[in-house]
C-alpha cells in the first residue's frame, strides 16, 4: 500500500496487539500529541485522516503528556500503551523528563518526535541546533541516555525495522522504558509502498518465564534454612499480576511482606502478613522485621535507597534471593538470582516449600505488628491540629471517601512518604504514587492517564502547591475529555519536603517558603514567617475549568469528598495544612550528606548527627 511514512505508523501502531495467559487486546491506546511544523504535515495529517484507528488526544504540555502515557501503562500492567509526537525543538525537548521518568520506571511509552529535514535542503531549520562538529546532530539526540530503544528514521523503508525494533522493546517485560522513533519532517510525509505484511494484525505474546530449576533449587535451600525470612514486594508484584500468589505463599510459609512504593497494595493492608511499607518512608512493623532479617526474598523490586535506607535496612551477613525478571535487579546485593516472572516463580515456590513454614512465634510477631502499626495509622488520621490540620488528617479523610477498587495518585514531596506510611491499601491497582522519578508535576497528568486506563474506577490525585505549580495543564485536558477526577490540592505555601529535610540539615528550610524578598533574603526566619506571597491556586484551578470546593478543616474536606462523588466532572478541593506537623520517621535512615565545614552552628550540629548516623 501507498502511503507516507507518518501514514504507516499510524495503521502500523493500529495493528498491534498483545497477549497473555490468552487474553488479548490492542496494545495502543491512542495517540497524545501537540503539532508544529516538525509533525503537523505528518503524524497530524495521518490521525486526522484515520481517527478510527488512533484516538488522538491534546495535550497541553508535552511532559504532561508523557506522564499520562505513564500513569496509562502503569496502570495497565505495562500491558497497554500510549503515543506521543511533538514538533522538533522544545516540543521535542519537553518530552525528554517525560521519558526518563518512564525508563526509570520500567514503563513503555513510545515518544515520535520531529526533527530536522533529513535531505537537510533547507539546513538549517528554524529550532535546529546545530554542532559544528557533527553535521547529523539533532536536540533529539538528548532521548539516547534516557530511552531503552532510539532510532532516527532517515527514509520512509527504514520505517519498518525501526517499528519491529520499537515494539520488540515496548513489550518485554524486563527492558521496557521510553521508546524513541526520532522523525524527521520531510521523511514523515514521504510516500512509500508498504508491504501488506508490515501493516497486518500482529500480536505479541507476553510470557511468564521461570527461573532455570537449579537456581530454584539453591532458593529454596536459602529460604529453608532461615528462621526470619522477609519479603519485600515491588512493582513487579503487581505488573505481573502475583498479589494471590503472594498471598497464598505467605499464608502457607508465615513469610512477612514489607513494600517498597511501587509494590504497595501487594498484599491488603490488613492482612496478617502484611507489615506495610519498607525503608525510609517504612513502618515500624516492616523495619523492625527487616532489621532482624536473616534472608530477604525481593520481588520485582530493583531496590532502591529509599527501600533499603540506603543500605541499612537490613543487618550485616542477611541473605538476598531476588526474583526479578530483568536479570540486572536480580544480580543486585549478590543474591541468588531468580530471572522470571513473579506469579509464575511464586506459584512454584509454593509447591517447592510444601510443608515449610516459620516458627509459630515469628509468624504470630508479623500479626501483632500488623495490628499495632494500624493502631498508630488512626491515630495519624485522626490528629486533632489547629489551626491548620495536619496533612495525615487529610490522608485519613481522603482514604475513608475512597472506595477499595479507587486509586490514589501522587509523585513528588512529602505526600509520597507519607501515603507509603498510611495509605490503607485494599485493591493491588489502588495505590500509584511515581517515585521512582519522584517528579514533581506527574500528579495531575498521571491521573489522567490512570483515568484513561481504567474510566470505571474514581481517581483521586493528591498534589501538593509546589507540584500543581509545575504542572497544571492536564486540568484542562480532563476537563476537555470528560474524565473525571478528584484532585485534593494540599497547600503548605512552599516546598514541604525539601522544607523538612533543609531543617533536618540545619538550614531552616531555607529557599523552600512561598514569600515575598525583605531585606534581600528569601530565608531569613523563613519556616516561621507569615509573610505568604498572595497565590490563589483554588482560583488558578477554576479558571481551567475545574469546579473547585474550598475546605478549610477536615470536617469540610469530608463534605467536599462527598459532594465531589456526585460530580461528573473534575473536582478539585483545596485545603491548607500545617507544614510542620509531619508522619515520624519510623526507625530508619537515608544517607544526605551534611556540609563538612560550616559557619552555622546548626549546620555543624547536624554533620555531627550525620557522622555518628553513617
Amino acid at each position: 500500500m501507498r502511503l507516507t511514512a507518518a501514514q504507516a505508523l499510524v495503521r502500523f501502531l493500529a495493528a498491534q496487539y498483545v497477549e497473555r495467559d490468552g487474553v488479548e487486546h490492542r496494545f495502543f491506546g491512542g495517540c497524545f500529541g501537540i503539532f508544529g511544523h516538525g509533525n503537523v504535515a505528518g503524524i497530524g495529517e495521518a490521525l486526522y485522516g484515520s481517527p478510527e484507528l488512533l484516538t488522538y488526544y491534546q495535550g497541553r504540555s508535552e511532559q504532561g503528556m508523557v506522564h499520562a502515557a505513564c500513569g496509562y501503562a502503569r496502570m495497565r500492567n505495562r500491558l497497554g500503551v500510549l503515543a506521543c509526537t511533538s514538533s522538533i525543538g522544545p516540543g521535542a525537548t519537553n518530552m525528554v523528563t517525560g521519558a526518563a521518568l518512564a525508563t526509570v520506571n520500567r514503563l513503555p511509552v513510545l515518544l515520535l518526535p520531529g526533527d530536522v529535514f533529513a535531505s537537510r535542503r533547507p539546513d538549517p531549520v528554524l529550532q535546529q541546533l546545530e554542532d559544528p562538529a557533527a553535521g547529523d546532530v539533532s536536540v533529539n539526540d538528548c532521548f539516547r541516555p534516557v530511552s531503552r530503544y532510539f532510532d532516527r528514521i532517515w527514509r520512509p523503508e527504514q520505517l519498518m525495522p525501526a517499528a519491529l525494533g520499537a515494539m520488540r522493546v515496548l513489550v518485554n517485560q524486563a527492558e521496557t522504558g521510553a521508546v524513541t522513533l526520532s522523525f524527521p519532517q520531510d521523511v514523515q510525509v514521504e510516500a512509500y509502498d508498504y508491504p501488506d505484511d508490515f501493516l497486518a494484525r500482529r500480536v505479541w505474546h507476553v510470557p511468564r518465564p521461570l527461573p532455570d530449576a537449579a537456581a530454584l533449587a539453591r532458593a529454596i535451600e536459602l529460604i529453608r534454612a532461615a528462621k526470619r525470612p522477609l519479603i519485600v514486594a515491588g512493582g513487579g508484584v503487581i505488573y505481573s499480576e502475583a498479589s494471590e500468589a503472594l498471598r497464598r505463599l505467605c499464608e502457607q510459609t508465615g513469610v512477612p511482606v514489607g513494600e517498597t512504593q511501587a509494590g504497595k497494595g501487594s498484599l491488603p493492608y490488613d492482612h496478617p502478613s502484611a507489615l506495610g511499607a519498607i525503608g525510609v518512608t517504612g513502618t515500624f512493623a516492616a523495619n523492625r522485621v527487616a532489621a532482624e532479617a536473616d534472608l530477604v526474598l525481593g520481588v520485582g523490586t530493583r531496590w532502591s535507597d529509599f527501600t533499603t535506607a540506603s543500605k541499612t535496612a537490613f543487618p550485616e551477613g542477611a541473605r538476598f534471593v531476588n526474583l526479578n525478571i530483568a536479570d540486572f535487579d536480580a544480580a543486585k546485593h549478590g543474591g541468588a538470582a531468580l530471572v522470571g516472572d513473579a506469579r509464575a516463580t511464586l506459584e512454584r515456590l509454593s509447591e517447592l516449600l510444601g510443608g515449610w513454614t516459620v516458627a509459630a512465634a515469628y509468624r504470630d510477631q508479623a500479626a501483632s505488628l500488623n495490628k499495632e502499626w494500624d493502631g498508630e495509622v488512626s491515630r495519624l488520621y485522626a490528629l486533632a491540629h489547629e489551626p491548620l490540620p495536619a496533612q495525615s488528617a487529610v490522608l485519613g479523610a481522603v482514604n475513608d471517601a475512597s472506595a477499595p477498587a479507587d486509586v490514589v495518585v501522587c509523585a513528588a514531596g512529602a505526600m509520597p512518604g507519607d501515603l507509603h506510611k498510611l495509605w490503607r491499601t485494599r485493591d493491588p491497582k489502588g495505590y500509584h504514587v511515581e517515585y521512582g522519578y519522584s517528579c514533581m508535576g506527574y500528579e495531575i497528568a498521571g491521573g489522567l492517564g490512570v483515568k484513561l486506563a481504567a474510566p470505571e474506577r474514581e481517581v483521586y490525585v493528591l498534589v501538593g502547591d509546589g507540584s500543581y505549580l509545575m504542572l497544571a495543564s492536564e486540568l484542562v485536558t480532563s476537563v476537555q475529555e470528560g474524565l473525571k477526577l478528584t484532585i485534593v490540592l494540599v497547600d503548605n505555601r512552599g516546598f514541604n519536603s525539601i522544607g523538612s529535610l533543609s531543617r533536618s540539615l540545619g538550614l531552616d528550610g531555607f529557599g523552600t517558603l512561598y514569600r515575598y524578598r525583605r531585606d534581600g533574603s528569601l530565608g531569613v526566619d523563613s519556616e516561621r514567617s507569615t509573610d505568604h506571597l498572595p497565590v490563589d491556586l483554588a482560583a488558578n484551578a477554576e479558571s481551567l475549568g475545574a469546579r473547585v470546593i474550598r475546605a478549610g478543616s477536615i470536617d469540610e474536606l469530608r463534605a467536599g469528598l462527598e459532594a465531589a462523588k456526585a460530580e461528573s466532572q473534575t473536582t478539585v478541593i483545596a485545603i491548607e495544612v500545617d507544614r510542620l506537623e509531619g508522619v515520624p520517621g519510623y526507625e530508619s535512615w537515608w544517607d544526605v550528606p551534611v556540609a563538612e565545614v560550616s559557619e552555622f552552628d546548626s549546620v555543624r550540629e547536624a554533620r555531627k548527627r550525620y557522622e555518628e548516623a553513617r
